[in-house]
């Protein structure tokens, strides 16, 4: 089950640091706080102290599975875990953030240690308006700063291990594949004109091996990863 064994520490550098490959499959490391948090491509993650679930989870998936999948199960495990207190409508922006009406509110960054995967995960909770980063896109927002609840972070942190484990669980039976439809219907980028390193398109779906679709002059190209980026027109 993910969840256990749990290490807990008041601060730290970042929870990715805190799991190894000798801990067992499912065991998590959280905090009240991290000093260097990060995210994908080296981008700094930025929390005031006791305001976010931050946590990292350790997996030891199969070699028949892509472990870069993993990003797009925990999102949406996340989105599950928000849409149920805030009834709000979840959407994922391939391939590892999740937004509340159209802000980022939470990201997941997977990393390869030592044959395991350590899949880190970070939730703007209870932040105020004025804690939270500026600059960001897209733009940054709380659970907090978008209905004014302030909440139980362990309770958020307990729904979200809940559908992880469950999502798993499916992913190691059936790929992402099982988990296509609840993904398919988040799709932030669905038909929105968008920039990579590899080309400018329309998106029109994430596949069933989690990569981006996007439509071209020349036909479909298919982006394993990478930044993507709005073009002028959806931003």
């Amino acid at each position: 089950m993910i969840g256990t064994p749990r290490t807990h520490v008041a601060e730290c550098e970042s929870t990715q640091l805190l799991l190894g490959p000798d801990d067992p499959e499912g065991a998590i490391a959280t905090t009240d706080h991290q000093t260097a948090g990060r995210g994908r491509l080296g981008r700094r993650w930025i929390e005031a102290p006791g305001t976010s679930v931050l946590v990292s989870a350790l997996l030891r998936p199969p070699v028949e599975r892509r472990a870069p999948e993993l990003s797009l199960v925990a999102a949406v495990a996340v989105a599950l875990a928000l849409e149920e207190p805030t009834g709000f409508a979840a959407q994922i922006k391939w391939p590892n953030d999740v937004l509340l009406e159209g802000r980022k509110v939470a990201g997941i960054l997977a990393e390869l240690k030592g044959g395991a995967v350590v899949l880190g995960i970070g939730i703007n909770v209870n932040q105020a308006a004025d804690e939270l980063p500026e600059g960001a896109r897209p733009e940054a927002a709380s659970l907090r700063s978008l209905d004014g609840v302030v909440r139980d972070r362990e309770a958020v942190l307990s729904s979200l291990l809940h559908h992880l484990d469950r999502l798993y669980a499916e992913w190691l039976t059936g790929g992402l594949a099982a988990l296509h439809l609840e993904l398919a219907a988040r799709d932030f980028l669905h038909g929105r004109r968008v920039r990579t390193e590899a080309a400018t398109g329309v998106a029109v779906g994430i596949d069933q091996e989690g990569r981006l679709e996007i439509e071209t002059k020349s036909g479909v190209i298919l982006v394993e990863s990478g930044e993507v980026l709005l073009a002028e027109r959806d931003l």
